[in-house]
């Protein structure tokens, strides 16, 4: 990234490469929809470029993109209420099965977990999505959202309790 805040443009194309997949995931369980995702990776993107200059290397590249992320998606959301979903499920990381009844298996808890999902807040899904489906740090997330890291726990610990409740009763 201080090749590309330095003029270097080509050099985006590594962190798109890294990065765009992770993102695009990021905001499908976010927003439920495929060609809206598409479009707020594109977003992120341009606005990496748009605001290069303000990117300080110490800080972690992936928590800057994260934070221009939130901002995407907020924007986004702020200025198209209504919104069709054409959600089926993020990208499927493929992995070897044992049996038929144990993938079923599977996708039933996967399922019920992405229905749960639902009914958590956006901000306790932002929460559950950035720890553990994208394996940032609570430090990481606190740079991000701009809590202390404190706060971030808290929180963390709250959406993954009531995610936990709303879980066990769909199931």
């Amino acid at each position: 990234m201080i090749l590309v805040r330095s003029g270097e443009l080509n050099a985006l194309s590594p962190l798109f490469e890294k990065y765009h997949l992770r993102l695009y995931n990021f905001f499908l369980r976010l927003t439920k929809n495929q060609s809206i995702s598409e479009d707020l990776v594109q977003s992120v993107f341009r606005r990496i470029l748009t605001y290069r200059k303000t990117y300080n290397e110490q800080h972690k590249f992936r928590s800057w993109m994260y934070q221009i992320a939130r901002n995407v998606h907020a924007n986004y959301y702020r200025n198209n209420k209504l919104l069709i979903s054409d959600f089926s499920e993020p990208e499927k990381i493929e992995y070897e099965t044992d049996s038929a009844i144990e993938e079923m298996e599977k996708e039933s808890r996967k399922r019920i977990l992405y229905e749960a999902m639902d009914g958590l807040q956006t901000d306790q899904k932002e929460i559950i999505e950035l720890s553990r489906f994208q394996g940032l740090k609570y430090r990481e997330i606190a740079e991000i959202t701009g809590l202390s890291e404190t706060a971030v726990k808290v929180k963390a610990h709250r959406a993954i309790n009531k995610l936990r409740e709303l879980y066990f009763k769909l199931a």
